[in-house]
């Protein structure tokens, strides 16, 4: 399969091409992990909430713990303490969420703000490469094959510009139908060229 074009100018413009298309695939990887480590900076307010759940149900735990041995009231103060330490560890529970909820958040925004950019320019530019190289295959097989440069003079006739089709001859159509070898090489090479495929 021919990947680039045979002539060298459409050539340097499709290897700028693909230069230009391979730096906005790399920079948008680099703006989506760039985003998500943003977003999950976030989490600390997480990390911050069970933290603080954490030392509270501790803090609650050792006083319920201490309490409990006074005489009378300790087991009440007790079940007391241990009930309240229960808030402790929902605030932690809580903040666990919260972390977890970032960090999703953080992989499924990057994911989406680089793959926005990646999945515009395959539309635009891989979807193109792909193209002119089937194209430019076909007409390189073709040119070769017996027959082929009447065919390619009369997809040049069908394709080709006007205005390069009277550079080739006053009338390109009737010698091409009388058969002019002069004039089908010529309109044939005009296929080839804007195919981006050199003369075989």
């Amino acid at each position: 399969m021919q990947f680039y074009s045979q002539l060298p100018a459409r050539r340097a413009q499709q290897i700028i091409a693909d230069v230009v298309a391979l730096v906005g695939v790399t920079l948008s990887v680099v703006l989506g992990v760039a985003v998500g480590r943003l977003i999950l900076t976030l989490a600390g307010f997480g990390r911050d909430i069970e933290g603080a759940g954490l030392d509270l149900q501790r803090t609650l735990g050792d006083a319920a713990t201490t309490l409990g041995g006074i005489p009378l009231v300790g087991s009440r103060a007790e079940d007391t303490l241990s009930d309240a330490s229960a808030v402790g560890r929902a605030i932690a529970e809580a903040g666990r969420d919260q972390q977890q909820l970032v960090a999703t958040a953080s992989t499924i925004i990057g994911i989406v703000i680089a793959l926005v950019p990646i999945a515009l320019i395959a539309r635009y530019w891989l979807v193109r490469r792909i193209r002119f190289a089937r194209h430019a295959t076909e007409v390189r097989v073709l040119a070769s094959s017996s027959g082929g440069t009447d065919l390619l003079a009369l997809r040049a006739l069908a394709s080709v510009r006007p205005a390069l089709l009277l550079a080739v001859s006053a009338d390109p159509v009737g010698d091409w139908r009388r058969g002019a070898p002069d004039t089908i090489a010529a309109l044939a090479a005009l296929q080839l060229r804007d195919s981006g495929v050199r003369r075989p």
